[in-house]
């Protein structure tokens, strides 16, 4: 009788606590059971489709969110990563601008962007999630997200749910992580705005398969490297410096998103 008792509550238990933070790998009774049972925080995780140089492949951001997105969610506890936003403005399509110029990256308009977000962020409040975590790897639309969740928490105001914009991800990748990486001995030049020594190593710390090494040693002419979508110079980096800079963003953004939950509803 107490084996029977036993197993009994171990199933409970694992029926209470789903098996992955991942929405994507969860059932739709698992995801039920778990906002019943506590887990109310959902982060949608925002990436995008673009070039980053000859060394790094297009989804280096979208794979970069999905891993951050899960170990802060692990961290936090009680909650689940929504599929990553793959689609993002990335520039004029025709004619081309910004990454846009370059083969491969896939741009929509801003206000597509916005009314995926917000039809994402009301599906997750409709199936009980109460507080919805907006985190954006690409800098040109954090603006965008915050203007998301500025109009969804107008919007449900005379309810419990709401969005929480938290800048805190892509800022800890910034100025915190450029400061660490001057600290281990890199230059600005090295560490670059864009596909450098500071993006590359991130990249290696969370998913090194997307880089290519054999295509790291680039023309440092700076008219090449930009003809080459690249700002910085890629050959410093490592996995051991994108470690630092995933630190930085797992311990900033869990405080900033424990930050929010606290705050009175």
């Amino acid at each position: 009788m107490l084996l029977i008792l036993a197993l009994l509550a171990g199933t409970a238990v694992a029926q209470a606590a789903p098996s992955s933070v991942q929405l994507d790998e969860l059932t739709w009774t698992e995801v039920r059971d778990a906002v019943k049972t506590g887990t109310t925080t959902v982060i949608i995780p925002v990436g995008g489709t673009e070039q980053s140089g000859p060394h790094m492949a297009l989804g280096k951001h979208n794979v970069r969110v999905k891993v951050l997105a899960e170990r802060i969610a692990q961290t936090l506890g009680h909650t689940l990563v929504a599929p990553v936003v793959a689609y993002v403005p990335e520039g004029h399509i025709a004619p081309p601008t910004q990454h846009m110029r370059y083969s491969g990256t896939v741009s929509i308009p801003d206000e597509t962007f916005k009314g995926l977000l917000d039809g994402a962020a009301r599906s997750l409040k409709q199936h009980g999630f109460t507080d919805v975590v907006l985190i954006g790897d690409h800098g040109g639309y954090q603006s965008l997200l915050e203007t998301v969740a500025t109009r969804l928490n107008r919007d449900w105001a005379s309810s419990t749910a709401r969005v929480h914009y938290i800048g805190a991800y892509y800022d800890a990748a910034q100025k915190p992580y450029n400061q660490a990486l001057r600290d281990h001995g890199l230059t600005d030049a090295q560490i670059g705005l864009h596909a450098g020594a500071a993006d590359t190593s991130l990249m290696l710390a969370t998913d090194a398969s997307l880089v290519r090494r054999d295509q790291m040693k680039i023309d440092r002419d700076t008219a090449a490297e930009k003809a080459l979508g690249v700002s910085g110079d890629p050959r410093p980096a490592s996995a051991a410096l994108g470690q630092l800079g995933v630190e930085l963003i797992i311990s900033r953004t869990t405080a900033a998103i424990q930050q929010a939950l606290a705050r009175p509803r």
